[in-house]
């Protein structure tokens, strides 16, 4: 499966919390030979914490009730040609929703030293932690992650593993070097 691939390559042969942050979110369990315990991911609707998709679907929120500053908000709607009518259509009419409001991570990215898009930020990884991470109980394992969001907001991850008192492992943004390393040993 692609978190035994994600779990491979983050963790190699030893015991670990291995996590895949694109689009969707998921984690899991591994002790060093195969995942062990995993926390259903759920998708889009129930779950995805900490996801591009989920992060868009913030950003859109606080856009739209005023939680940001005036001018990123006027930015983001100006930028991408939107008015709540248009988010209302692409989010509840039309498919892929998730695919919708993930294609708003880059301008996260862009604003990320904002205060209030980096504690946006930190607030949604912390949850996935408490939502994901906590629930396999090993808060002494690093926390690993792959995928390009983890990549790109690896400083964010990082503050927010911190808060819930655990440490950041290894962020790959494509596991396949880290398969490469798993197979050759």
């Amino acid at each position: 499966s692609d978190m035994l691939g994600a779990a491979r390559a983050l963790c190699c042969r030893s015991e670990g919390i291995a996590c895949v942050l694109g689009t969707g979110s998921n984690s899991c369990l591994y002790n060093g030979r195969s995942i062990v315990d995993q926390v259903p991911s759920l998708g889009f609707i129930l779950g995805d914490e900490g996801s591009s998709a989920a992060l868009g679907r913030r950003l859109i929120s606080d856009c739209l009730k005023r939680q940001l500053p005036e001018d990123v908000t006027t930015e983001f709607m100006e930028r991408y040609g939107l008015t709540q009518e248009i988010i209302i259509e692409n989010v509840y009419r039309k498919p892929m929703a998730n695919r919708y409001m993930a294609g708003f991570a880059p301008f996260l990215y862009e604003k990320r030293n904002i205060p209030q898009v980096h504690k946006m930020l930190v607030n949604c990884f912390r949850e996935f932690m408490q939502r994901n991470v906590m629930n396999y109980h090993k808060s002494w394992l690093p926390v690993n992650f792959a995928g390009s969001l983890a990549a790109s907001f690896s400083s964010e991850l990082s503050e927010a593993a911190e808060s819930l008192g655990l440490s950041l492992g290894t962020v790959l943004r494509s596991p396949m070097d880290g398969l490469v390393s798993f197979h050759a040993q």
